[in-house]
């Protein structure tokens, strides 16, 4: 039986780069697949892994139908064997939707990859409904590590090396990299604790390397 499967983790988790290898398993085995993105930090069409592999995909809009493409190209003598859907977190309730629809309806496998929550730790809608709608959710176990070496849990946004918590909801940037200048905007994974505390690495360097106050009163 077909499934909808849900793979998800905080950025920096490794989530393209399973679903390139998902690509890749079922590819090598004669199937045939289609693969969508939205908003991949390489750009527009196409689903890229921080390891430095990519591949062309079909960008997803918020106005794209899943259900019409896939009938569509099946009548007109196409073959899709299943669906490799990165940065799901982007797709709308509605393209979820349609997603398990073609699961049932079409018994065609659909793997989707995405986080959870964004930077204001609130869930997207996306991701929200996979949640509801999924036969099969997982964790990624490649854990991403907050600068204090816990194990990240939340998605930080930055923005000229500041941590930000308010503003339009999808922004495109990518993790942060260490003895980098910092970008305009940019995202940092952090535990809970210095998400609440809106304690970067950046900042904790600069409070680090902060001179002690001198013993005299």
């Amino acid at each position: 039986m077909a499934e909808l499967n849900f793979f998800t983790g905080t950025m920096d988790s490794g989530k393209s780069t399973l679903a390139l290898q998902t690509n890749h398993n079922h590819a090598v085995r004669g199937r045939v697949g289609q693969i969508f993105t939205s908003h991949d930090r390489a750009g527009t069409a196409v689903i890229s892994s921080r390891l430095g592999l990519t591949h062309e995909a079909l960008e997803v809009g918020p106005d794209f139908d899943f259900w019409r493409y896939i009938v569509t190209t099946l009548t007109q003598g196409g073959r899709i064997d299943y669906l490799i859907c990165d940065e799901a977190q982007f797709y709308t309730a509605l393209q979820v939707e349609q997603l398990a629809k073609i699961v049932d309806e079409l018994q065609l496998d659909v793997f989707c990859f995405g986080i959870l929550t964004d930077f204001r730790t609130r869930m997207f809608p996306g991701a929200a409904r996979l949640v509801e709608l999924a036969d099969r959710m997982e964790v990624l176990q490649v854990e991403a590590l907050c600068w204090c070496g816990k194990r990240a849990t939340h998605n930080a946004r930055t923005e000229n090396g500041a941590m930000v918590t308010d503003g339009e909801v999808i922004v495109v940037g990518d993790v942060e990299q260490p003895d980098e200048p910092p970008a305009d905007v940019a995202y940092e994974v952090l535990c809970r604790q210095h998400h609440r505390r809106r304690l970067t690495a950046a900042r904790a360097k600069a409070v680090s390397l902060a001179p002690e106050p001198l013993p005299f009163g």
